[in-house]
């Protein structure tokens, strides 16, 4: 061990994972879909937050579109 380091000399570490983080978001959910992740996700044995995010990519990454009638959804929902 040195007894003296030159931290001017220092690169910056730029992880390789760094590119797989996630962004962090607020979202405001239904108790009820909470309740239904935090259920499913303790059967699997997971943490339901990383659950959501996988299910919500699948969705995504099967150009899955909604099939709900938002005008009944937003009549119901006031």
């Amino acid at each position: 061990m040195r007894k003296e380091y030159d931290f001017e000399t220092l690169k910056k570490a730029e992880p390789k994972y760094m590119k797989r983080l996630k962004e962090s978001v607020t979202m405001r959910l239904d108790p009820q879909v909470i309740a239904y992740f935090k259920r499913l996700a303790k059967e699997m044995g997971l943490p339901y937050q990383p659950l959501i995010n996988y299910v919500l990519r699948d969705y995504a990454n099967h150009g899955l579109r909604p099939s709900a009638n938002w005008d009944e959804l937003d009549a119901g929902s006031t």
